[in-house]
């Protein structure tokens, strides 16, 4: 067997500064997964320290009904209920007395604006607006923000059941018109994955992410 010296192998080994680089990027990225975690950890010792004034007014007791024999049986209605029946009150009317809006379109309307509103509200705006939070809740949406981002509270419940007993009303007046069924629909669908508990402190595609750096 003869060796050709002149043999220049295509697969030459790597060198040592590839995988110097490669361990220092596998350590950057450990620090960084290791210090976002410390700021998170942060964040909830400073958000259980003092009461969050921007998301509990949704627990605000507004009525109680005394009707019922016992305590525990008593039914309260929060100011995030009252608040959220209102709004929808007076957008209907607000849309109804327009001259040349239609009823049909007026609950289209209704629908819209309602799930416009509430989605730039409990889930696009981030942070309180006080100065005195040591930025414990930057970063973070109203919707995120309210019970201290338990999921499955009596308020989340009701505030997820209107926007799909608001579509329901707005699908059935307008006699369940395909373009408007598909309108209604789609912005049903928005506000709903918003409020999923998969999406808690996720961006989509990093849209409206805070760096809390």
């Amino acid at each position: 067997m003869t060796y050709n010296s002149n043999y220049t192998s295509t697969h030459s080994p790597p060198s040592y500064s590839h995988y110097t680089s490669q361990y220092n990027h596998q350590m950057s990225s450990i620090v960084t997964d290791e210090e976002h975690k410390t700021q998170i950890y942060n964040q909830s010792l400073d958000q259980s320290s003092m009461v969050n004034l921007n998301s509990s007014w949704v627990n605000y007791k507004d009525f109680q009904d005394t009707s019922c024999s016992t305590a525990a049986n008593t039914r309260r209605f929060t100011g995030a209920w009252v608040t959220t029946l209102f709004l929808i009150v007076c957008l209907k009317m607000f849309f109804s007395i327009i001259p040349g809006i239609s009823p049909e379109a007026s609950w289209t309307l209704t629908n819209l604006s309602f799930n416009f509103g509430s989605f730039i509200m409990f889930h696009w705006v981030q942070g309180i607006p006080f100065e005195n939070n040591q930025g414990a809740y930057d970063g973070l949406t109203l919707w995120e923000q309210i019970d201290g981002g338990i999921q499955f509270t009596a308020t989340r419940k009701f505030l997820t059941a209107v926007p799909i007993v608001l579509f329901l009303l707005s699908t059935h007046y307008t006699h369940y018109d395909f373009i408007t069924f598909g309108i209604n629909f789609t912005a049903l669908v928005v506000v709903l994955v918003a409020k999923l508990p998969l999406m808690h402190r996720v961006r989509v595609f990093g849209i409206n992410k805070f760096d809390m750096d």
